[in-house]
């Protein structure tokens, strides 16, 4: 499988949860004397500017310490946007050539509250792997826990470009309320868009559930424009089940190109997979009968809702395409 196919796999099915949009940062790097270590969290993708210098050197778009002329290795440590599992990662060593770090591994900790200090234990998640420059390095991983903090070494120094790590957000639903209305979609509480009949223009699914309004275009989901009968649709997993009271859709900054219109369906599922969630959601109850949508807009629909009862999925058709910014379900989990 090719880098960029394996690269869009972990994008388009997972979240970055280094992500600062979602409240990640770097807590402590051991050195940082070339590029600060929070460069490496950017979401855009790694720029060279030739004939960039600073007070220390040749600019750098990502993390670099210096030449280290002792024993050791330096590290980072990162807090995650949203405690979760780990998939995957991506380590990206772009630009970075003769100056990246032959080596890298990850250890990982899981924190309720406060920050890493000398007595936490961590775990290694990802054993010391070989790096090459200027280059995507994407990693599987197949591990069931949940972790809060991350720490990134790297053997012995080095500049890393970018560090992605590709997830589902956990929370901790023992501590809430049945009677507190949550965004169940939201990826803050587990929420996650898992599949879509199209996307295009560099937009994600996974946008329709990131916290706040939408920056601009590329910060939601469009579809390319359908040349043929049917609808658009994206399916969203809920972070737990429960009954939906409210009804958020945005187009904001969609205005040539927001859907005519817009239906949700939802359904209680229990077992399967994402192929055959996709196969029947064609069938599933409707919970939004089809509405008339307008242009740069926050739609709110709650008399308009048909009450089918506690769900763990929903189905978002756009008639017949276009792009959405956010979608919100608001409404009480059912424990």
């Amino acid at each position: 499988m090719s880098t960029d196919i394996e690269q869009n796999r972990l994008s388009m099915r997972y979240v970055n949860l280094a992500h600062p949009r979602l409240g990640a940062k770097t807590l402590f790097s051991t050195d940082e004397f070339f590029a600060p270590s929070e460069r490496m969290l950017n979401p855009e993708p790694a720029l060279f500017v030739p004939g960039k210098f600073d007070d220390n050197g040749k600019w750098m778009d990502g993390w670099e310490s210096r030449r280290k002329r002792v024993e050791g290795y330096d590290y980072c440590i990162v807090k995650l946007g949203r405690p979760g599992v780990i998939h995957g990662f991506d380590i990206d060593t772009s630009h970075f050539k003769g100056n990246h770090p032959p080596a890298a591994s990850v250890d990982a900790c899981y924190l309720t509250n406060g920050d890493p200090d000398q007595q936490t234990q961590w775990t290694e998640i990802l054993p010391s792997v070989s790096l090459q420059q200027d280059s995507h390095h994407l990693f599987d991983l197949v591990n069931e826990g949940t972790y809060s903090h991350l720490r990134l070494n790297i053997y012995p120094d080095g500049g890393i470009a970018r560090f992605r790590v590709y997830g589902t957000p956990q929370c901790d639903w023992n501590s809430r309320g049945s009677e507190e209305v949550l965004d169940l979609a939201a990826l803050e509480n587990g929420g996650r868009a898992m599949a879509c009949s199209n996307q295009a223009f560099g937009s994600s699914i996974l946008n329709l559930t990131m916290p706040g309004r939408g920056i601009n275009m590329g910060d939601g989901w469009e579809t390319a424009r359908r040349r043929e009968p049917g609808n658009e649709w994206a399916i969203i997993a809920l972070g737990h089940p429960g009954i939906i009271e409210s009804i958020e859709l945005d187009t904001a900054h969609y205005k040539g190109n927001y859907p005519d219109r817009a239906s949700i369906q939802g359904s209680y599922m229990q077992g399967g997979t994402e192929d055959s969630i996709v196969t029947q959601s064609m069938f599933w109850k409707e919970i939004l009968p089809e509405q008339k949508l307008k242009m740069d807009h926050i739609h709110l629909f709650q008399s308009e809702l048909n009450d089918i009862g506690p769900i763990t999925h929903v189905r978002v058709n756009i008639i017949p395409d276009g792009g959405l910014s956010r979608v919100r379900l608001n409404g009480r989990i059912v424990k």
